[in-house]
């Protein structure tokens, strides 16, 4: 008998069996393959525009992707660093051979965790509660919850142009009843896609003519934990390319052969990560479409063409490749396809990711409606932590959505549900300057320390840098810059508005254009970057900080005005039908979510918190 079964050693079900095991259960990780664990098998990165930032906040909670990427990549920079600090988000090219290695080391060296190979088809269950899985062998395992992260590999299809062949990516088994038998106990099952784009092989690529693009030369962690584990100059390098008209053309006279055109394709693709026959049909008034060559390994010579996802058969992804710039005479090692999959209509879960029909079912990554490596492992660590918290009999950690993106994409799956599989975006974060990836471990290591996911030690470096953030904001409010002859020489050699009379460091930093660089012309700061860069932040942005938290503050007022989980809506006069229904499916905890809702309206509401106060006693004025 275990505590947890973890069901998918995808980058969900690494998180979610490393806490679990973390949090002291007695934990299994079922995999149909450990050679697989922390497979990459579309674009070999971690982070990214918004996801760089939910890596930090799962290494915040203990988590293993942030420090696995560190031990791992090849190239590191700061997306939108010209940009506000709420847009900025780190990007590594990992590789795609030592990453997996690194996290299944981690994996293997973790106490109260088994790893075993099987394949799950079917749950343990009795009274809907779920008591352990079934293999396909036929073996019984038993267990007091479960954790379902089973990526794409539920009644997965590979989509070639017309052929459609029955397995997992890289032509792996499929799971073929598992899907069928949440179906019978009266879950919803969505059909979703999604893809991958051709591999090229180094020697065949001319790069003369491409633009390079180079990590940045600024050392970067994901962890807060670790030093940086590389050296600048020696990063790879990866390139810039675009489509032309000569594509174009290919793909609109071959557009009914693609799966998705062609009627072969019956899953619904990512809107945010389309494939390249999609990009072109959907903007036809652009001339051309951005592409990057990346390298998958320094241990062999792979390069994948990142945006260049599609479905078209064999012979016509030779002419499409064969028409771009220095792709002339490229040899493709892996042809692109596209692949659909069966996952759980995520308004089934609970905002504690357990399944609201299965008690004791948790369910995390691409079986929820999402796409993408961090929002799987985000999902993956929030879900091992509550199946952890349900069993010692504590509260559910339930992340809001001013404290993490964690937060919104739980908030948004289990609220709105999907339509299309679900990417994060920083457009979706309504408190995405509070939500940096600078202020991640600030944020929310408090919360994992009282969890129990993260150690003494890294809790004190957390009370350390808090201390020091302090120390230097002090210190720059009690400093005074003396605006003598020598300070107005270095203030016009540096083409700066000299400051009228003295002024203190901190209201000098306030200045878009001062930064601690400038200041250390004067005054001598004996601290951490972080720390440095912490400051800066608060200083600069501090009047739009300020107004974010008490728009936040006012978000966790509302979140208070809880909605008994036993309301019947159907009984609430003058409720809008269409609320109603929406109420009753997603049942949300707090007026707040309610009001999240699509369908329900500011009426709906006066009408939900009027009939609260009435018959529950519940004030939500």
């Amino acid at each position: 008998m275990y505590d947890i079964i973890v069901v998918g050693g995808g980058h969900a079900g690494c998180e979610a069996s490393h806490i679990s095991a973390k949090m002291g259960m007695k934990t299994l990780l079922l995999t149909m393959n450990k050679n697989n664990i922390a497979d990459m098998p579309c674009n070999p990165s971690i982070g990214g525009t918004a996801k760089g930032i939910i890596v930090r906040e799962v290494d915040a909670l203990g988590g293993l992707m942030g420090v696995v990427a560190d031990l791992s990549h090849f190239q590191i920079k700061m997306l939108n660093n010209s940009k506000g600090p709420a847009v900025r988000s780190l990007r590594a090219q990992a590789d795609k051979r030592v990453y997996p290695k690194k996290m299944l080391e981690f994996l293997e060296n973790t106490a109260n965790l088994e790893i075993k190979e099987g394949l799950v088809e079917d749950l343990i269950v009795k009274d809907n509660k779920v008591m352990g899985v079934i293999l396909a062998n036929g073996e019984n395992i038993k267990a007091k919850s479960v954790i379902l992260t089973t990526g794409t590999y539920l009644k997965a299809n590979i989509l070639v142009g017309s052929t459609s062949k029955e397995e997992g990516p890289h032509g792996e088994g499929r799971s073929n009843h598992l899907s069928d038998n949440l179906k019978k106990y009266g879950l919803e099952i969505i059909r979703l896609k999604t893809g991958t784009p051709p591999r090229i092989q180094k020697d065949s690529i001319d790069f003369s003519v491409m633009q390079e693009e180079s990590g940045d030369d600024t050392y970067w962690t994901f962890s807060h934990d670790i030093k940086p584990q590389y050296e600048i100059n020696k990063q790879q390098k990866c390139y810039l390319l675009y489509t032309n008209e000569l594509t174009h053309k290919i793909i609109n006279e071959h557009l009914k052969e693609s799966a998705m055109y062609g009627g072969y394709a019956t899953g619904v693709g990512p809107r945010y990560c389309p494939s390249i026959e999609d990009k072109v049909v959907r903007f036809s008034d652009k001339p051309r479409h951005q592409l990057f060559l990346e390298p998958e390994s320094i241990y062999y010579d792979e390069w994948y063409l990142q945006g260049f996802s599609t479905s078209m058969p064999i012979y016509v992804q030779e002419e499409m490749v064969h028409s771009l710039k220095g792709l002339e005479n490229a040899k493709i090692t892996k042809y692109a396809y596209a692949i659909e999959y069966d996952a759980i209509n995520p308004l089934l879960m609970k905002p504690n990711m357990e399944n609201k029909i299965l008690e004791n079912l948790f369910t995390a990554g691409q079986i929820n409606g999402t796409s993408g490596y961090e929002e799987a492992a985000g999902q993956g660590i929030v879900a091992g932590i509550n199946a952890s918290l349900k069993l010692q009999g504590k509260e559910p950690l339930i992340l809001k959505r001013n404290e993490a993106y964690i937060g919104v994409l739980i908030d948004d799956l289990v609220t709105k549900g999907i339509t299309d599989p679900y990417r994060m975006l920083t457009s979706r974060a309504e408190f995405r300057l509070i939500l940096r990836h600078d202020n991640a471990d600030l944020r929310l290591r408090d919360l994992a320390y009282n969890t129990g996911t993260i150690s003494d030690e890294q809790y004190k470096r957390l009370l350390d840098k808090k201390e020091n953030i302090q120390k230097l904001m002090t210190e720059l409010s009690e400093l005074k810059l003396v605006i003598n002859d020598e300070v107005k020489d270095t203030f016009i050699k540096n083409n700066i508005e000299i400051p009228k009379q003295n002024i203190t460091y901190k209201e000098l930093l306030k200045r878009p254009e001062i930064n601690f660089n400038f200041l250390s012309n004067f005054h001598k700061f004996n601290y951490d970057e972080e720390v440095i860069y912490q400051v800066e932040i608060n200083l600069k942005y501090g009047g739009y900080i300020e107004k974010a938290l008490k728009e936040a503050q006012k978000l966790l007022k509302i979140e208070e005005k809880e909605i008994p989980e036993d309301i019947d809506y159907s009984k609430i006069k003058n409720l809008a039908s269409e609320a109603k229904q929406k109420l009753s499916q997603v049942r949300p905890r707090t007026i707040a979510q309610a009001s999240r809702i699509s369908g329900v309206n500011p009426v709906d509401l006066t009408i939900l918190s009027i009939y609260l106060k009435k018959e529950y006693n519940n004030d939500t004025k």
